[in-house]
């Protein structure tokens, strides 16, 4: 309850300061042309009815000078470093290198079996 009573008492507050900041800029503006002098600040131009002010677009035009740009910054910055050195080719596993894998890991696993089998009948006659 306090959250919503309090939400609604800065809301009212905000309220009665944006009424007061108008009636500021209103009189602001009087005397500026008492004096003969332009609108000052955000008096000339208020805010969208959102309360943000409308995106501004870039022209086609502008992107491309900034794509242009943004391209010479990389040219100079290829240029600067240089040629780069050539990638090492990627190694490759030949097919014997490959049956040596295979023929190790199956004798690997045969040893893991042969030991299991071995101490399984041990502990079947223990018990």
């Amino acid at each position: 309850m306090l959250n919503i009573a309090k939400h609604e008492l800065l809301a009212a507050a905000l309220v009665g300061y944006q009424h007061q900041l108008e009636d500021i800029e209103a009189r602001v503006a009087e005397i500026n042309a008492e004096l003969g002098k332009a609108p000052v600040g955000r008096a000339a131009s208020p805010p969208a009815a959102g309360g943000r002010r409308k995106r501004r677009r870039i022209s086609a035009e502008g992107r491309a000078r900034i794509a242009a740009a943004q391209r010479a910054r990389w040219a100079l910055s290829r240029q600067q470093a240089g040629p780069s050195q050539p990638t090492k080719p990627k190694r490759r596993l030949s097919k014997a290198g490959r049956a040596a894998i295979i023929a190790a890991t199956k004798k690997r696993w045969a040893a893991v079996r042969a030991a299991k089998a071995g101490a399984a009948p041990a502990a079947k006659r223990s018990a």
